[in-house]
């Protein structure tokens, strides 16, 4: 398997709270919701119901799973949607319990096993480890040089300040672009591939 990170990314580099006013106010960010007014469906959704069609895995952090978990299972009617609640989710937390697991199917990974637990699932048959949002967890992801992919939608806004994927431990590693798509926002669709 191959993971692939998916991100709402703005030219500053911020991921936070792309999603809602309310998804993640850490560090007193003021701009949840920014990422809504540069979707394009034909786009950006097609591209994503692309990864999710190869895609075997999901993975997500605590509060990216609970944001989604309260969202998803409600909706039906695209393919994205009959994907995302039926595919295999893990969910990387020291605090969730098997009762608060409630989108199913759902496994829990504890901290300290993540990146082992990862590591093998990538030496698994089968397709992508789809990663959205999770910015803790995709900087360790990153961090740990176990990314092959990243899908990053690049909107053109500067927000000052916010979580963002990228470690900071002075460690290079290269992608190639694989493809890029111009959204009618004028946000960049950008896929990179791991250089070995």
């Amino acid at each position: 398997m191959k993971v692939i990170i998916a991100e709402f990314i703005s030219l500053d580099g911020v991921v936070q709270a792309p999603g809602g006013a309310d998804e993640d106010n850490d560090g007193g960010f003021s701009h949840g919701g920014w990422s809504m007014k540069y979707f394009d469906p034909d786009v950006m959704g097609s591209k994503f119901a692309e990864i999710a069609e190869q895609s075997d895995a999901l993975l997500q952090g605590r509060r990216t799973y609970q944001v989604s978990a309260a969202a998803w299972p409600s909706r039906t009617g695209d393919p994205f949607t009959e994907w995302i609640n039926r595919v295999q989710k893990y969910v990387v937390s020291d605090t969730l319990t098997e009762e608060d697991a409630t989108w199913n199917p759902t496994t829990i990974i504890r901290g300290a096993d993540f990146l082992k637990t990862v590591s093998q699932l990538r030496a698994s048959p089968g397709g992508y480890i789809y990663v959205y949002g999770s910015a803790t967890m995709v900087r360790s992801l990153l961090a740990a040089d176990i990314v092959d992919e990243l899908l990053l939608t690049i909107e053109p806004i500067i927000l000052g300040g916010g979580k963002t994927i990228f470690p900071d431990n002075g460690k290079a590693i290269p992608f190639t672009l694989e493809s890029t798509a111009k959204a009618s926002s004028g946000a960049q669709v950008c896929r990179y591939v791991r250089i070995h």
